[in-house]
């Protein structure tokens, strides 16, 4: 490969790695967690059973909100107790506003109504395609982020090939701390390059791939791509309201008839679609065993007669419906058990790992190694990768405390304060410094958390293992872990800043 060739993919994949590269650890980073959304749910929960009574409240949470929001009966999803967590709710997005609400029934059966998704789990797995940015906004640029990570993916392929069988293995250990840098980079980049290749593809898909279908729509269907794949997106075709009013089916009866339909499904949310109507509908929505990658199944009634449209499993998908379920399992991670997760938390560990790394070869690229004033932009960047990797972990970490110790609504008010106060840190101290204190505050956080769980639910880590309440006491344990391997690295952060170069970013300033 000719030097200027190879030179320009080295620029294309150092850029896109570094206007990318931020957002995008947090995407894995919280990805990684999220992979376990529904244990985060029983861990905050205390390990609560579904209880059957909850479901009683399903009807009269049904009626309760179309009482009091009725132009809520266009569309709303009832979601059951079971694998998102014990808790019955209904969640309606208002398109006026262009917010979605949360409802749930009190004690006493009064509705009341709260922001969506405002719990600690709701913002991590929110975390893994916004970044913490306004959902729809967060979304979009997520993106075209996964469009950038693709050019970063296929231009360090490039730049690594001529080296590939020589270097793979290679963790040169010696006084080069920026070679064993790269080492690793490159290492965990090319052994886990199909599943970062799956990750930008599907995440791209999955975030616009309404607009990545806009020049088709346009430019070759003319106008009609979306009516063309409209049984891809719907389990049914939508039908018009009769504009004749009728009396809802009782939830009882739906399940029951979802059940005689479909006898191995496992029911988690129903959406009703203009409820009350004559020709309203409601979709279940449900798992089911499955030979294929995705384990997703609906049925449809209508709500009006309590009767059966439509029952959907994998096996009957359209290859287009095949195709975007296929890609969503494959990008969570839901089409396997505990191992697939397990392999999952690691990769997205792995590839917050590149991100985090990458920023780092180029800060020590740029290092002024006759000197101890190294370049501004340098300073900057170091501050920023610092300030947004440590302060997503800490901020995580902040969330598991809140989920378990405070009032849903100051859940996401905690990840922003100290995620910025880390920012912020890091932005005026010497990264040298602020890397310790900041990795030993992370550390702190990660070990509060089996503290705050025993606090919530009176179980200890040993209680919780010889009581068999696995979730929680791997939820700590992995809390306990992560806080050792945060404690370590800002051990050897403080070591590198006594010992390492003098010339350099990460070396304790001169004093005076």
């Amino acid at each position: 490969m000719k030097v200027a060739t190879q030179r320009t993919f080295r620029a294309v994949h150092t850029w896109t790695g570094l206007i990318a590269g931020m957002a995008l650890f947090i995407a894995f980073y919280a990805g990684a967690i999220s992979v376990f959304v529904h244990e985060l749910y029983d861990w905050q929960q205390q390990g609560e059973l579904v209880q059957t009574d909850s479901l009683k409240q399903a009807q009269p949470l049904v009626d309760a909100l179309l009482q009091q929001q009725p132009e809520a009966s266009h569309g709303f999803t009832l979601l059951l107790p079971g694998h998102h967590g014990p808790e019955l709710s209904a969640y309606w997005y208002d398109n006026s506003s262009g917010t979605q609400h949360k409802f749930k029934l009190s004690a006493d059966n009064q509705l009341s109504q709260s922001p969506a998704r405002a719990d600690f789990v709701s913002f991590i797995y929110d975390l893994h395609f916004t970044a913490g940015l306004p959902r729809t906004t967060g979304m979009y640029l997520f993106g075209l982020f996964c469009l950038l990570y693709g050019l970063a993916l296929v231009s360090g392929v490039v730049i690594y090939t001529p080296v590939f069988l020589k270097d793979l293995f290679a963790l040169r250990l010696g006084p080069s701390v920026k070679r064993l840098w790269q080492d690793a980079h490159n290492v965990v980049g090319i052994l886990s390059l199909p599943f970062h290749i799956l990750f930008a593809w599907s995440g791209a898909v999955l975030t616009i791939g309404f607009l990545m279908l806009a020049p088709f729509q346009f430019a070759v269907f003319d106008g009609k791509l979306l009516e063309i794949l409209e049984p891809d997106f719907e389990v049914v075709p939508h039908v018009e309201p009769a504009g004749a009013q009728k009396p809802l089916v009782s939830v009882d009866e739906l399940l029951a008839t979802a059940k005689t339909a479909m006898p191995q499904l496992e029911v988690e949310s129903m959406f009703y679609h203009d409820a009350g109507d004559l020709n309203g509908t409601v979709t279940l929505y449900g798992v089911i065993d499955s030979p294929t990658v995705t384990h997703s199944a609906a049925v449809v009634i209508n709500t009006a007669s309590g009767e059966l449209i439509k029952t959907l499993t994998p096996e009957e998908f359209t290859p287009g419906t095949a195709f975007l379920r296929g890609i969503q399992s494959l990008h969570y991670g839901d089409f396997g058990d505990y191992p697939v997760k397990w392999l999952y938390f690691a990769l997205g560990m792995a590839g917050a790992f590149l991100f985090y790394s990458g920023n780092l070869l180029w800060i020590e690229s740029r290092r002024n190694a006759n000197t101890t004033q190294q370049p501004r932009n340098t300073r900057i960047m170091a501050g920023l990768t610092l300030g947004i990797a440590l302060g997503c972990m800490a901020g995580v970490s902040a969330l598991f405390l809140a989920g378990a110790l405070l009032p849903e609504a100051l859940h996401i008010r905690c990840y922003y304060l100290v995620f910025f106060l880390v920012l912020l840190w890091c932005l005026v101290r010497h990264p040298s410094k602020a890397a310790v204190e900041m990795l030993m505050l992370t550390a702190l956080l990660s070990a509060l958390i089996p503290v705050a769980s025993f606090i919530q639910s009176g179980q200890h880590l040993l209680h919780s293992f010889w009581d068999g309440h696995w979730i929680r006491f791997s939820v700590d344990l992995t809390a306990l872990v992560m806080a050792w391997c945060f404690w370590r690295m800002a051990l050897a952060a403080k070591k590198r800043a006594r010992t390492g170069p003098a010339n350099s970013l990460w070396a304790l300033p001169a004093k005076g």
